[in-house]
């Protein structure tokens, strides 16, 4: 079994924020794949199903993103997992809008929900997929940056992008990571 994992806040205020384009990338999976995303339990959102034959879980964790790997180790050890069976999605600074980077491991890069999750499940050995949300202006604190509301134009892109994540999530899950990365490895579309 494979699990998705959307980063993300929960609550209103933080929806259609850039922190939480994993929450939307997963609502997106879900919709486009027939999960429903009903249960509550290790600290999560989660909906089970299947991915390209194989069964899946969609997680969003209601931890709030600094505490991510809270809701994973649960997981993890519940379902008796490794951290390479966890594919996590989230947002990235260092991307321009809409750009993806999957990696099949890697440091945190400063991320605090990577940060967390690295923690607790005691690797960086699980793949991910980052989904650019642009730099963060000059002058900007990178709290306010990555909490704020995308701009009109910027949703619009993600409509795109999304099927994408959708698509490279689906070979992921059957470990063709390799794949994944030389299909969606791409500069952003403008």
């Amino acid at each position: 079994m494979k699990v998705i994992v959307g980063l993300g806040n929960p609550g209103r205020q933080y929806e259609r924020t850039r922190h939480n384009i994993g929450f939307e990338a997963i609502d997106y999976i879900a919709g486009k794949n027939q999960i429903e995303i009903s249960s509550r339990k290790h600290k999560a959102l989660i909906g089970s199903g299947y991915l390209g034959g194989q069964r899946v879980l969609l997680v969003k964790p209601q931890t709030f993103m600094n505490l991510s790997g809270e809701s994973l180790r649960g997981i993890m050890d519940f379902y008796k997992l490794e951290p390479s069976d966890f594919i996590v999605i989230f947002d990235d600074i260092s991307l321009d809008v809409g750009q993806l980077r999957i990696r099949r491991k890697g440091s945190a890069g400063g991320h605090n929900g990577i940060k967390s999750i690295i923690s607790h499940l005691g690797s960086m050995d699980f793949p991910r997929v980052k989904i650019g949300v642009g730099e963060k202006p000059k002058g900007y604190d990178l709290a306010d940056y990555v909490l704020g509301h995308f701009l009109k134009n910027e949703l619009e892109i993600y409509d795109d992008v999304f099927p994408d994540v959708d698509n490279a999530v689906k070979l992921m899950v059957i470990d063709d990571i390799s794949g994944a990365m030389n299909q969606y490895n791409k500069k952003a579309r403008k």
